[in-house]
This record gives C-alpha cells, structure tokens and sequence, in this order.
C-alpha cells in the first residue's frame, strides 16, 4: 500500500509528541497553526498516568471541531510503546511510590532517557513518514530541574539525530521559554476559550492519573507537582 504521507513535502508537515497533557496539546495547536499536515506520535512506556493516552482521542475531536482547517491538517495519530522504559527505569511515575526528592536534587518523577528516547523515536517514525519537523513540549523555564528538558539537550540532540540518520531533521519546543501562564495565553491566542476550555476538560496532566476531580484548571490530584504547576499557572494567567 503508499504510504500517504509521501505525497507531501517535509517543509509543509509535522509531527506532534502529543501525550494527551496541557503542554502537548498547546504544542499540537502551534504546529496546527504553522503546517499543512499535522501527525501526532504518544508513547506508552508504563507511566503510572497511563490515563493520559486515554486523553488524546476527544482532545483531537476537540481540535477539529475548533477550526476548519485543523480539521484539514490533522493527519494519522501513532502510539509507539516503548515498556522496556519503565522495566530499567526507578520513579515515581513508573512505580506506585511517593514523590520525592532525591539527593541529587532531582524529583523522583524524572524518568532517565525519556525525553532522549521520544524524540529518538519520534524521528524515526518522521523518516519513515517524510517528515522532518519535530515538536514537543519541552521547557526550561517552569520545569522540575529535568535535564532532558533543557534547551542545550534538545538542540544537541537535534544535531546528534541529523547526523546519525543523514536527514536535516528541526526539533521544535514552542514552550521552552515559556512559563505555564504563558502556556495559558499561548493556547487563548492560538485557540480562543474554546481551545482552553478543550484543555480544562479533556487534557490530562496529574502525575498520578487522578481525575476524580475538575478544577478550575482541569482534573487532577491538586497535590502532586504537576498539579501544583498547572494550578499556578492558570491563576498567574487569569489574574493577568
């Protein structure tokens, strides 16, 4: 069978890590408001909110019922699973235990690998795909200390990727500089209410998949740190 996708040039196409969380569904919009074709690629790797991947089927409903032409551009979602992760890896977000932090300084969220591995993977399925533009939601601004999220990590494995699989692949992170506020404005500007609110009620951040709850900002434990990040961020925006 032809495969579809190589019937587009690269320049015109992208592929979204999209977990089914605020920063990739904001990531999905940026790329949506710059590309022809859209893709998104999420990876189940035996994370303990695998609930987020759950997330991502009415996030796309929602994306397409918000503009016309994200409905036009949206192309072939992926799920790559990726368990050998969670066997080798020892955190708070592939094992039932507290969260925590360590000596290093580092929380016990931090998945060694992970982002490296996305990305990695993320490029591979884009070779295959014919697309060379990448995007995640990657920041260094409000983040947990992660090094894999930092903008000196990305771009050197952006140069590692190129040369390994002899392709001029771009690896985007819209978010980097950004904090969750502004991650807020980010969506409002690209989507109206109706993207935040798609947001609110359909993305998934909570680390321990909690979605018992609906809160101003959306479901979650309201405890965790990545509940505590979104909740600040939505305050800082709507007190702007």
């Amino acid at each position: 069978m032809v495969d579809r996708a190589m019937d587009k040039t690269p320049e015109n196409a992208a592929l979204v890590l999209f977990s089914g969380g605020q920063d990739s569904a904001t990531c999905l919009a940026w790329a949506l408001s710059r590309f022809e074709r859209v893709e998104t690629v999420g990876f189940d790797y035996g994370q303990r909110h695998a609930i987020e991947l759950e997330c991502r089927a009415a996030l796309i409903d929602g994306f397409k019922s918000i503009k016309t032409e994200w409905r036009a551009r949206l192309g072939e979602a992926h799920t790559l699973a990726i368990p050998t992760l969670a066997e080798i890896s020892d955190t708070a977000l592939t094992r039932d235990i507290a969260i925590e932090m360590k000596e290093d300084g580092l929380p016990n969220t931090f998945v060694p690998g992970r982002n490296l591995l996305f990305l990695t993977f993320a490029a591979a399925l884009g070779y295959r795909r014919g697309i060379r533009h990448i995007v995640g939601g990657m920041c260094e601004t409000d983040y947990s200390g992660y090094p894999d999220c930092r903008d000196e990590t990305i771009k050197s494995l952006n140069a590692a990727i190129n040369q390994g699989m002899g392709r001029e692949f771009e690896l985007h992170t819209p978010l980097m500089w950004r904090d969750k506020a502004q991650t807020w404005e980010l969506a409002d500007e690209l989507g109206g209410e109706a993207l935040v609110d798609l947001i609110i009620q359909h993305s998934h951040t909570c680390y321990l998949g909690e979605r018992g709850a609906l809160h101003d900002w959306g479901y979650g434990c309201g405890e965790c740190p990545a509940c505590r990040l979104r909740a600040a961020g939505w305050a800082k925006y709507k007190a702007a």
